[in-house]
């Protein structure tokens, strides 16, 4: 029972470990936390149940089962969430290099129990006690990090502007999880030596507390990084309220001036009607008529998205292209109105983009924009276009620079990360654009 029980316990440090990786993403399970527990903590348990009778079975260490068991949980641990592959993949990693720390240091602890037993080359497995240890100090670290993991780590991973990072954090836990694998002796009598234990124990923690003190920049670095690309996002919009407000002014402006002259119209209308010559009524009504403005001074009660749309509505008529926009919205979304802006912003450039690559003649950009049910916020954008589009792995390609297009991975992202979803399709020379954001149903005016 005692050789059984040793690997099983070596293996079960598993389950603090999969509690550590879901403490900053629990608001992207993609099932009730309960429900979630009910049928993924027996299968963890089955799973160490199976690994410590193979490793048994066929008396070899855990370590190989444990690289077998890894790609299955990543699998488990992705599937079960709605972030991309990057940010679960650099979380688990994070999570597997202090546990490997840690495992360094139950190693340790294990060479100090075992020292005076005369245990022959081919023990396996860490004694009970040790076992024991390695669980509890996994416990332990899992408990002390629950509130910087479900608050600092959680802010980082929702934030959006901090994506691209993601694609190079995993290197860090990968090179802490091969410096440990690197400092395993070869022959276990090697630790039992005095001053070589000793240095293992310091190298273990030291190389323990660099990893935290790395995550704790890290996550410094990310905040720092979020709050000044918030800043210019916020700049951003405001600029582009800037320039709504100055398209305003000129239109209103130009309706005034239309308004002045309208008596001097009236005057000389009058005058040819007493002469009864239609033909010059009808030429002076013509050219009158075009003289008349015509742009949409205001699209919806909710002041962020009609700056948005009065921008590129302004943009869109200054190329030409008929922009058409069928908007019911209240006065206050129940939605972040940042990330709203970057969704909307995003859809109408790319929108814009395409109709000045396309034929003057085919030229259009339709919008819609309204609520559903109060709680679902619905966006729908299309435009024609001429050429080709490219995608890869579901993935549009840019047209402007090598690589994928970032304007709609980040609107899928922000589209993710609220809950909602988008699809995008393309036929007969028109692209569509459809994007579901979830609100706060209380929230909601």
């Amino acid at each position: 029972m005692n050789q059984f029980l040793r690997p099983f316990l070596e293996l079960t440090v598993i389950l603090p470990g999969m509690f550590l990786a879901y403490l900053p993403v629990s608001s992207y399970l993609r099932q009730k936390p309960l429900k979630l527990t009910a049928w993924l903590f027996p299968l963890l348990l089955g799973l160490c149940i199976s690994g410590g009778f193979l490793s048994c079975f066929f008396q070899i260490s855990t370590l190989p089962v444990l690289f077998l068991l890894l790609p299955l949980l990543l699998f488990l641990y992705h599937k079960t969430l709605r972030i991309s592959i990057w940010k679960s993949g650099s979380i688990f990693l994070a999570v597997c290099a202090v546990f490997a720390c840690l495992n360094s240091l139950s190693r340790a602890v294990n060479a100090i129990t075992t020292a005076n037993l005369n245990l022959t080359e081919n023990e396996l497995w860490f004694q009970t006690k040790s076992g024991l240890f390695y669980n509890a100090i996994c416990l332990s670290f899992a408990l002390a990090t629950w509130y910087p993991a479900s608050h600092a780590a959680k802010n980082m991973i929702d934030d959006e502007n901090f994506a691209r990072t993601w694609y190079i954090f995993w290197i860090l836990p990968l090179t802490f999880i091969g410096l440990n694998l690197f400092m395993v002796p070869r022959y276990r009598n090697t630790l039992y030596t005095g001053r070589i234990l000793h240095g293992y124990i310091v190298i273990s923690l030291v190389l323990l507390a660099i990893l935290v003190l790395f995550y704790a920049m890290f996550l410094l670095m990310a905040d720092s990084l979020n709050r000044n690309a918030r800043l210019q996002q916020e700049n951003h919009f405001l600029s582009l309220q800037q320039a709504r407000y100055d398209n305003l002014r000129a239109a209103i402006e130009e309706a005034r001036q239309a308004r002045h002259d309208i008596r001097h119209h009236f005057l000389q209308l009058s005058a040819l009607a007493e002469n009864g010559d239609l033909e010059k009524i009808k030429e002076y009504l013509s050219h009158s008529a075009s003289k008349i403005p015509n742009s949409d001074l205001h699209f919806c009660e909710n002041q962020a998205v009609d700056s948005v749309l009065g921008y590129y509505s302004a943009l869109a008529k200054r190329e030409n292209i008929p922009f058409q926009a069928k908007i019911d919205l209240p006065p206050r979304l129940a939605i972040d109105e940042i990330d709203l802006c970057l969704v909307l912003s995003n859809l109408l450039e790319n929108a814009l983009e395409a109709s000045q690559k396309t034929n003057v003649a085919r030229r259009k950009i339709d919008v819609m924009i309204c609520l559903h049910h109060t709680h679902l916020l619905l966006i729908q954008v299309e435009n024609t276009f001429d050429g080709k589009i490219e995608q890869k792995n579901t993935v549009f390609q840019s047209s402007k620079r090598p690589g994928n297009g970032i304007g709609i991975q980040s609107v899928r992202h922000i589209a993710e990360k609220n809950g909602g979803g988008s699809s995008f399709t393309y036929e007969d020379g028109k692209f569509e654009a459809k994007v579901m954001l979830r609100t706060d149903e209380k929230s909601a005016v």
